[in-house]
């Protein structure tokens, strides 16, 4: 208890998601886990926080580097961290004590639910099954439709990486065999979507389509949430948006020699997994360098709060646009939809994007002297993009990369490992940190203009 009291809330998370980054770091590095010969530490250390942070991210080969028992530890890590470190010890709590204090009880709600009055218990259990249930079925959909691709264990191993955002894959060439496969990458799309939207919004949906029938006979009209909504056609705003110009900058003009069907598929696809899942079906470094600057601003933004998917969030994103938008029509307000976003979560996104912005910027710096910065310009034509594209990659939880990664310098995978863990876990312990230490003043200091411009 004393222990407890002492803490700070936002040291928790990082408490536990260290914890088990370091128990998965012992459980790789050990013989059990290699097929051949051992890895370094490093590497170990690599693989454990980028399932934990479920990044995907991958120094060596999953599917040929590590056992059945090395994969099993990586599947355990990407199944933690994807519904988060704080959801599984708030449940083991709950069932412990049977009660959650109310302090906890508006923590994990505000994070989660977006709603600081529900029940902690029956919402962690009822997240808990529908994940092992979309799970589930996404593992019976993938081994239905190809089971000498996707075998049981492989099957269940992608269905958990895809739902939980992670992007590891046990082929080497990821899911490039299925490009044109479209029974397969809709599984894959459903996956990454319904892991990627928000567990609050996914259970809004839930019972809003379990009561569709009686509104339908009452002929009662009854409307998802305004921030489901937000949540909801932002999102579907920056697929469609990702998919159509990711198609015109790869295919229209290039020849790429894939049927239309192919070519759209492929640019509807990394377009979804741009959101944090890191999956691929065409070589990322091969594309178009529009394409990839494209790709940087989807993993830049990421998926939902409260979800399995990193970067900005789509909600910081909206609530950027609506910011601007409010300033050019001299709005007092930021207003979406029906109602005006609270003034304390326009500062909070307009911070969360600074501390983006200045996070990957110093990793990009780092990682430009890592990885180069004693070779001339003329000699590393790409390598810039490469390495940018990398950091945001690790930064939004992504897993996506040109090929940088297996070439990384000791010093870039300890940059981009702790890139990784601060992608997951910084902007959420940088927001409840700054608001820890906010203070209400009753005053207010005199104002003067400044000119701008």
């Amino acid at each position: 208890m004393h222990i407890r009291q002492s803490l700070p809330p936002y040291a928790l998370p990082i408490i536990f998601f260290g914890l088990v980054i370091l128990a998965g770091t012992l459980m790789l590095h050990n013989q059990a886990s290699h097929v051949a010969g051992p890895i370094s530490w490093t590497d170990a250390l690599f693989t454990a926080t980028s399932a934990t942070c479920v990044t995907g991210l991958s120094v060596v080969d999953t599917g040929t580097t590590f056992s059945r028992f090395g994969q099993n530890v990586i599947l355990a890590l990407i199944q933690l961290g994807g519904l988060g470190i704080m959801t599984f010890t708030g449940l083991a709590f709950y069932l412990w004590r049977h009660h959650v204090s109310l302090s906890d009880r508006i923590a994990v709600g505000q994070s989660l639910l977006h709603d600081p009055t529900f029940h902690l218990g029956r919402f962690l259990i009822r997240i808990t099954l529908w994940t092992l249930a979309i799970e589930t079925t996404g593992a019976l959909l993938l081994y239905i439709q190809d089971p000498g691709g996707f075998a049981p264990y492989s099957a269940l191993f992608h269905a958990v990486s895809a739902f939980c955002n992670a992007g590891f894959s046990l082929h080497s060439n990821n899911l490039m065999a299925w490009r044109g496969n479209w029974g397969i990458n809709l599984v894959f799309i459903l996956l990454i979507t319904l892991g990627g939207i928000g567990f609050s919004v996914l259970v809004e949906l839930q019972e809003y389509a379990a009561g569709g029938f009686q509104r339908t006979v009452r002929n009662q009209g009854r409307r998802l949430s305004w921030y489901a909504q937000v949540v909801i056609k932002t999102s579907l705003f920056l697929v469609i948006a990702g998919w159509l110009a990711i198609y015109v900058a790869e295919f229209v003009g290039f020849n790429r020699q894939l049927p239309a069907a192919e070519s759209i598929l492929t640019a509807l696809f990394q377009s979804v997994t741009c959101r944090t899942a890191g999956f691929n079906t065409i070589d990322i470094g091969q594309m178009t360098t529009v394409s990839l600057l494209i790709m940087l601003a989807l993993m830049f933004i990421g998926g939902a709060p409260g979800s399995c998917a990193g970067g900005i969030k789509v909600t910081t994103l909206r609530a950027l646009t609506a910011f601007i938008q409010a300033q050019l029509k001299g709005r007092r307000q930021t207003v979406i939809g029906r109602f005006a976003v609270a003034q304390d979560a326009v500062n909070k996104a307009l911070i969360l994007i600074v501390f983006a912005f200045g996070i990957i910027t110093c990793a990009t710096l780092l990682l430009s002297i890592t990885e180069g910065g004693d070779i001339p310009h003329p000699e590393t034509r790409g390598l810039f993009l490469e390495i940018l594209f990398e950091a945001v990659s690790a930064f939004g939880t992504v897993g996506l990369s040109t090929g940088l990664t297996p070439k990384l310098s000791m010093a870039g995978r300890w940059i981009i490992t702790l890139l990784m863990f601060i992608g997951r876990l910084g902007p959420i312990v940088f927001l409840v940190a700054i608001q820890s230490f906010q203070k209400k003043l009753f005053y207010n200091w005199p104002e003067e203009n400044m000119l701008i411009g």
